[in-house]
């Protein structure tokens, strides 16, 4: 399907050309299409495609329907490439425009993998080409080659899938000829202008400049970062500190001008948020308002062992309405239940001892979708009410099924639109503000909400993807200034992809470190390198894991547990997973639940008692 170049009729026609005069030999070379190089002419040949390789994500790429990203792998050189999905009527048409000389000759070329996938270059002002591939299951090379026209100055090069068909991937792509006039530096950008700032992070947002093709990022006169848009969050910062930010604008000629500088002071109480947790704290949820097999535990006899103690659970009067309610157990289901005064006295009683009571709201059963305002105003209060009334020290998330999921067209964590994601974060800022700097703030998420989002993020930009992969992101992100502890669930849960680009499964140290490494190293969301989740601090980060084998899927021996730790805090005992780092002050564990640890002899408690962090 590529394009032929035309063969001369016979070898002797191209003899008898020699003896030709060279002006009438060029005029017949030109004819019969052949062209002549010289050494000096392929000197002059110059690399014209812009983010060839998608190092810096999609800059200087236009993708239709937002059916292209840059991921991770597979690459076929360097760290990102292209993926591009069709999806109904759209062929996932992914192109640039380059400047080119009129009447010269162009060599376009790039490595792709998939069904069906085209590569090919329009507006040459003679013939456009194309070339493409039914089948390449590994990377394969494409070329092509092209005229301008008498008057062309600028061509488009694209790449595309078919209709129907699934993802393909492409990388490296590449237009070698002479170039059309220089391209200029850019303008330094203007409109810099900053979000309101965490304790440890500044959100900045910037005017595009023309012809710019990324963006490097300044902080007190010093990069930080490169990206490919117009906004990123500055991370790593330290609270109550004033830092002094500009963005300079880059393409092919070089780099602008700084913008003028931004002023920032980060706000205070950064570091460790939610008071004075143990430089390692053992996490557990107390079944306080139901029984099951494990049996009722009384708040009075909560061994010592645990740092911080969840209440589970409070849950909504219905999935929509916001407001929230807690009480005890019935006597009827409980009978060894206490009484209210005597619950609230032994609270207090543990909160002396140093130890943190909070109110968990959702678990399996307490859906909570708070699709309106109404319903961010019902939480508020009625979550407020229920730590004032037990003089609780802060409040856990553990939003699971289908409570938090994202609308169609929600495709970036950085600044989500979806009800009840926004209205969460909305809500949760408010009780942070209303409580102080002492609130404990912890999430406990299930892996398909937070890891998953390495490889999907909601209905992904073509839709038909689950809406709550990875939904918990933007509320993590929102909050990471605020937030005391994350725990999330590595129980219960699929197979997920690991930053090493494998799957891991439950129940050994392989899942815990692998899944704890993506929380302390970052990832980019869905594979696109332009929206990258950044690390949280070791010391707001504890692994999650069932008690007992009854308390859920997943359960880790105590030998696997402490090899997961060695491996994460000392770089001992990782096995075949390589970690980005060794992270000391990891905070600690939680577990489902002290009442299953209680059934189970405090086997969970007693080895995290006895484990020897140094």
């Amino acid at each position: 399907m590529g394009r032929r170049t035309r063969i001369p009729p016979c070898p002797e026609a191209v003899v008898d050309r020699t003896r030709l005069t060279a002006a009438v030999a060029a005029a017949v070379l030109a004819v019969t299409g052949l062209v002549a190089t010289t050494g000096a002419a392929a000197a002059a040949d110059t690399e014209l495609a812009r983010n060839g390789g998608f190092e810096a994500g999609l800059a200087g790429w236009t993708c239709t329907a937002g059916s292209g990203i840059a991921v991770s792998s597979p690459t076929h050189s360097g760290t990102s490439a292209l993926k591009a999905t069709p999806a109904g009527s759209d062929n996932a048409k992914c192109a640039q425009t380059v400047t080119v000389k009129p009447n010269s000759d162009y060599t376009l070329s790039g490595w792709v993998q998939g069904s069906y996938v085209y590569l090919g270059a329009s507006g040459t002002g003679t013939t456009d080409v194309s070339t493409w591939t039914a089948s390449a299951p590994g990377w394969q090379k494409l070329t092509t080659s092209f005229r301008t026209g008498a008057s062309t100055t600028s061509v488009t090069l694209y790449t595309h899938g078919w209709y129907g068909t699934p993802a393909y991937h492409a990388d490296d792509i590449s237009l070698l000829g002479p170039g059309g006039d220089p391209a200029t530096v850019p303008a330094a950008p203007a409109g810099l202008r900053a979000g309101s700032p965490g304790s440890t992070s500044v959100p900045l947002t910037w005017n595009s400049s023309f012809g710019a093709t990324g963006y490097h990022v300044y902080r007190d006169g010093a990069r930080v970062a490169t990206v490919g848009g117009t906004s990123t969050t500055v991370t790593g910062l330290t609270a109550a500190t004033t830092y002094n930010f500009q963005v300079s604008a880059v393409n092919e000629a070089g780099e602008s001008p700084k913008s003028p500088a931004v002023s920032v002071t980060t706000t205070s109480g950064g570091g460790d948020t939610g008071g004075d947790l143990p430089a390692h704290a053992l996490v557990g949820y107390l079944h306080a308002s139901f029984a099951n097999g494990s049996g009722y535990t009384r708040m009075a006899d909560v061994p010592d062992s645990w740092d911080v103690i969840n209440l589970a659970f409070g849950e909504p009067t219905s999935v929509t309405s916001g407001d929230i309610r807690f009480k005890l157990c019935p006597v009827a289901e409980c009978p060894t239940v206490e009484s209210e005064a005597e619950f609230k006295a032994a609270i207090k009683a543990k909160q002396a001892a140093g130890k943190k009571v909070l109110i968990s709201i959702g678990g399996a059963n307490g859906q909570v979708q708070l699709a309106t305002t109404g319903a961010r105003d019902a939480f508020v209060t009625s979550v407020s009410k229920i730590i004032d009334d037990y003089g609780l020290d802060g409040l856990d998330i553990d939003f699971e099924g289908h409570s938090l999921s994202l609308n169609t067209g929600d495709t970036d964590f950085r600044s989500p639109t979806s009800p009840v994601i926004v209205n969460l974060i909305s809500a949760l800022k408010t009780l942070k503000g209303r409580y102080g700097s002492d609130f404990v703030l912890t999430m406990a998420p299930e892996t398909f909400f937070v890891q998953l989002g390495y490889q999907y993020y909601g209905s992904g930009p073509w839709g038909g993807q689950d809406p709550r992969a990875g939904a918990y992101l933007p509320v993590i992100h929102a909050l990471r200034d605020d937030l005391t502890l994350l725990h999330v669930q590595d129980y219960n849960s699929g197979s997920i992809m690991g930053l090493d680009n494998q799957y891991h499964s439950m129940g050994g140290a392989d899942f815990h470190i692998a899944m704890t490494d993506m929380l302390l190293t970052g990832f980019p969301v869905a594979g696109d390198q332009s929206k990258f989740f950044p690390a949280l601090r070791p010391e707001q980060v504890a692994i999650g894991l069932p008690a007992s084998t009854q308390a859920g899927n997943g359960h880790t021996s105590p030998a696997e547990v402490n090899k997961a730790l060695d491996c994460l805090t000392k770089k001992t005992s990782c096995g075949s997973y390589a970690t980005h780092g060794t992270w000391p002050a990891l905070r600690g564990l939680m577990t489902w639940s002290i009442n299953w640890d209680r059934f189970n002899q405090f086997e969970f408690s007693k080895n995290f008692d006895a484990y020897r962090w140094s």
